[in-house]
This record gives C-alpha cells, sequence and structure tokens, in this order.
C-alpha cells in the first residue's frame, strides 16, 4: 500500500510524523468544538449564538493566517508546534474546569474557543510547510493529499467520540479528552525534527508579510484559487455551523446523534481526501471543485428535506466527500503554484481564506437558521452551492503542475 501514489509519502519518517501529530491534534480540535456546540445547545441558546462557535474558531485562524505563515518562514517549525500546543493544552484544561465548575457562559466559550484558534491558526502553516521540506517535489501533491486525509480522518472519528463523551461525561468531559490529545502530540513532537529546513528567513516580520502578499497577488493562479476557495466555503458553511441545532430541534436528538451526524460528513470527508490523487491525475481542477460543489450541495438540499437517519447519513457521507475534495484540491494547488521559500506563507494565505470563509458563512448562516428556520437555512445553502460552479465560466482553477 505504501508504493501506491496516495500512501507513497507515508515512506519518509518526518513525514510520517508530521501526519500522525496532525490527526491527533485535529482529533482534539473536532472533540472541544462538538463539546463547545452541544455546551451552548444544552444550554437553551439560539442559533445564531450556537453557530458563532464555528465563527470564533474560525475567524482567528483567517486573521492570524498571513503572520503565522511568515512566523513559520522565520522560525525553528518544531519550536512554533510546540508553543502553540501548549497554548492549546491550557486552554482544554481551563475550559473543562470552567465548565465543570457551572461558570462556561456563551461569553467564555467563545472567548477560549477563539484563544485555542490561535493555538490551530499558528500550527496549520507551520504543519504545512513542513510537509513541503518533508517529502521530493514529486511527492508533494500526494503527501498534501494524505495530509489532508487525515485531518478527515480526526473529522471522522472525532465527532462521533466527542458526542458519546459529552453524552458520558458533559463538555467538560470533551475538553478533557481534547486536552488529553494536544499532551500526547507535545509528546511526540518533542525530539522531533524538520528535515533541510536549516535555512531560516531573518527579517523584520512587516517585509516578510508584504512580500507573501506581493507573491500572491501578482499570481493570478494564487488569486484565482482564494476567491474560489472563500466562496466555497460562504456558501457552504451552514451544515458545519448549526448541525447541532438540526440534530437538537429537527430531529430531536441529543448529542450522541449530533455527533453521528459529523461523522458521516467526516466519512465521506476520509473518502474524498482518499481519493484526491486518484481524482487528480484523470480531470482538471476546474472539473473537480465543479463536481464537489454539485454534490455537496445536493446532499445538503436532500438532507433539509428530512429523509430519516439512515438516509440522512448516507447524503452526509456523498456530502463531506465532495466538501473535502475541493479543500484538498485548494490546498493543492496553492502549495504546488507557490515556491518554497514563501510556501508557509502562501498555504497560510490559503487556509486562512478557507477559514475565513466557514467564519463568515457560518455567522450569516446562523442568522439564516435564527430567522427563517433551521431546514431553510440548509436549503439555501444547498442551493447556493448548486449555482456556484458558474463562477468557473469566470474564474477557472488554474491547471495542475
Amino acid at each position: 500500500m505504501l508504493n501506491t501514489a496516495t500512501f507513497g509519502p507515508l515512506r519518509h519518517r518526518s513525514f510520517a510524523i508530521v501526519v500522525f501529530a496532525s490527526l491527533l491534534a485535529n482529533l482534539g480540535n473536532t472533540i472541544q468544538s462538538v463539546g463547545a456546540s452541544w455546551h451552548l445547545t444544552e444550554l437553551g441558546y439560539p442559533a445564531d449564538v450556537v453557530a458563532l462557535v464555528q465563527t470564533f474558531y474560525n475567524l482567528p485562524i483567517m486573521l492570524l493566517g498571513l503572520p503565522a505563515g511568515a512566523w513559520s518562514d522565520m522560525v525553528d517549525k518544531r519550536r512554533m508546534l510546540l508553543l502553540a500546543l501548549a497554548g492549546m493544552l491550557a486552554v482544554s484544561v481551563l475550559l473543562a474546569g470552567l465548565v465543570q465548575a457551572g461558570a462556561a457562559g456563551p461569553v467564555v466559550v467563545l472567548g477560549l474557543t477563539a484563544a485555542l484558534a490561535c493555538g490551530v491558526g499558528c500550527v496549520i502553516p507551520a504543519a504545512a510547510s513542513s510537509v513541503n521540506f518533508s517529502v521530493p517535489r514529486s511527492e508533494l501533491a500526494a503527501a498534501v493529499a494524505l495530509n489532508i486525509l487525515g485531518f478527515n480522518v480526526a473529522r471522522s472519528f472525532g465527532p462521533a467520540l466527542g458526542g458519546g463523551i459529552t453524552s458520558l461525561a458533559g463538555a467538560s468531559g470533551a475538553f478533557t479528552v481534547s486536552a488529553l490529545a494536544y499532551a500526547l502530540v507535545i509528546a511526540l513532537l518533542w525530539r522531533w525534527r524538520v528535515p533541510f529546513a536549516q535555512n531560516l528567513t531573518r527579517r523584520p516580520i512587516m517585509p516578510m508579510m508584504a512580500e507573501g502578499l506581493r507573491f500572491a497577488f501578482h499570481s493570478p493562479q494564487l488569486r484565482t484559487i482564494m476567491i474560489r476557495a472563500v466562496t466555497f466555503t460562504i456558501a457552504g458553511a451552514a451544515a458545519w455551523a448549526v448541525m447541532p441545532l438540526f440534530a437538537a430541534e429537527v430531529l430531536e436528538a441529543g448529542p450522541a446523534v449530533y455527533g453521528l451526524l459529523l461523522a458521516a460528513l467526516g466519512v465521506g470527508a476520509v473518502i474524498g481526501a482518499g481519493t484526491a490523487t486518484w481524482f487528480r491525475s484523470r480531470y482538471s481542477s476546474e472539473a473537480i471543485i465543479r463536481a464537489a460543489g454539485l454534490i455537496y450541495g445536493a446532499g445538503v438540499l436532500l438532507v433539509a428535506l428530512q429523509p430519516g437517519l439512515p438516509a440522512t447519513l448516507v447524503l452526509l457521507v456523498f456530502a463531506g466527500a465532495g466538501w473535502v475534495q475541493a479543500l484538498s484540491g485548494f490546498a493543492v494547488a496553492g502549495q504546488l503554484w507557490a515556491t518554497q521559500d514563501v510556501v508557509g506563507r502562501v498555504s497560510s494565505m490559503i487556509s486562512g481564506v478557507t477559514f475565513g470563509g466557514i467564519a463568515i458563512g457560518s455567522w450569516l448562516w446562523g442568522h439564516a437558521g435564527e430567522s427563517f428556520g433551521i431546514t431553510t437555512a440548509f436549503m439555501a445553502s444547498g442551493a447556493a452551492m448548486l449555482v456556484l460552479p458558474l463562477l468557473g465560466l469566470v474564474l477557472p482553477m488554474p491547471a495542475h503542475r
């Protein structure tokens, strides 16, 4: 299996460490997000407040995208990862304690979610650019897709695990488990070294950021990738933002079913990421992004019709596969159209606009859900995704490199 195009990069030890560490960290992030969303749902807060969990998680990642990318090109990546993970560990422990003490209202939960997201925003470019240095250039596309696969394995198992933990031990239990995941990642990375990354750029951060911006905005290919990424995630964010309320109000279920719904999206995401290299070798970027948007939109639209839990889970598997095919395409294209000296900054800008789109979309769809109903928000999001591929007629995705 390790000799196939998809799994070949795992034979490089440094890359395998990056993938496993990212998987554990993202597992912790997902469990924490499930706990925070369900905690506010359980306290009886409306859709626009519950959806803010996704906004407060994704917005700091967007705002930190460029400076964090510049830092990752300037400093030792291992040290950056360890410091960020230590902060995330502290936030999770604090959240667990405050929830247990009954002192975690929406201001506390959202504020600490944003603080944790700042750590995530630093981890993303450091881990992504480490991939670039851990494998030969010829295997980079497969390595990026495999790193995204690890993320979506966490998205698959994390929600179900988070829902189960929340059912048994409450939100404080979910935060405690996420803290343990971060502790394991710190232990894993303690003796790890990034290969071929000794020649660090030692310059003031503002010129580094300006150089990254100039590189991205002078490249029509990168401009197109960022526009397509932000529009895709804004239109499709409803399922991620108001899913806890869909479970609680529409399906009249508890956190275990909420975890199953997110797990179905995650299973589809694993399928999407695992097949990304195969599709990339046979179809253009534009064809993949268009098809992914149509599949995701149709899945969300049909879920809004409430076909029953088994059918809903199947539809969400297809939707998750479409979602991640697109996000994988944006991430791979961004890294391949960047040179190694700016890869951290370009990776952070691509992830920044992606997370920024989710943050903006979550806020918009949360308000739509509160004003017009959760199923209406789902239907509108699905319909928007069905129309969005028309943007490719004006701004087609750049060809593979």
